[in-house]
């Protein structure tokens, strides 16, 4: 499948991308080397918390409903009920960028990571110091060296990596079909198609066996 590409529209920050995790690592596993990771920044502007807590709640629920996806209360205590909370995506999104740079397998990785870190442990990833607990895990487990303190100054104050973020981001919004996130786009014979969302939710077993009947239509 040399001419196969897929690319993968999502936040870090949305309960629907949670959903797809489990698709996302076997696409990641089986077809790492065409998977680019799209971030759209829905989430990047900061707001306070609590102006979304109880929406966000609602809506964790529901897709925990439909698709099994834990949200803990540690998350609902620690990250939604947070005094002064601020939610936001923007040192995730930094962050996964920058160990993209590193190599792109860990993009995914690190998605994974931080959607099990938040919605699970109740981590508030919002914050840089968080982001950098996780960016460490997933870097030092590929085998390759971190420096906390030097990875959350780059986070705060790297103003190259800062636009190289936002590059990523206009790129990935000028594609983004409508319909929001997430959203799976197989690129392959010089075609386009859409996997829709209810596949990716279903797992790893419907993502794979969709991006295999794709990848064979004449």
């Amino acid at each position: 499948m040399s001419n196969l590409e897929l690319r993968y529209y999502f936040d870090p920050l949305c309960g629907w991308c949670y959903a797809s995790a489990e698709a996302l690592a076997a696409l990641a596993e089986r077809h790492g080397g065409q998977l680019c990771m799209m971030p759209v920044g829905l989430f990047h502007e900061p707001r306070p918390v609590a102006a979304i807590a109880d929406y966000a709640w609602r809506n964790d629920q529901r897709i925990s409903q439909l698709t099994g996806q834990p949200f803990t209360e540690e998350y609902h205590r620690n990250v939604l009920q947070a005094p002064d909370g601020v939610f936001t995506s923007e040192a995730l999104t930094l962050a996964l960028v920058a160990l993209g740079e590193i190599d792109r397998a860990l993009e995914p990785r690190f998605l994974n990571i931080a959607q099990i870190a938040r919605y699970v442990k109740g981590r508030d990833t919002s914050r840089v110091e968080e982001v950098v607990q996780v960016a460490e895990t997933v870097a030092t487990a590929a085998g390759f060296a971190f420096d906390k303190a030097a990875f959350g100054d780059m986070l705060r104050n790297d103003k190259a990596l800062a636009a190289r973020m936002k590059d990523r981001i206009a790129a990935a919004t000028a594609e983004l079909p409508g319909g929001g996130v997430p959203q799976l786009l197989v690129q392959v014979g010089g075609k386009t198609h859409g996997v829709s969302g209810q596949t990716l939710y279903a797992g790893r077993d419907a993502v794979l066996a969709a991006v295999e009947q794709l990848s064979c239509r004449p």
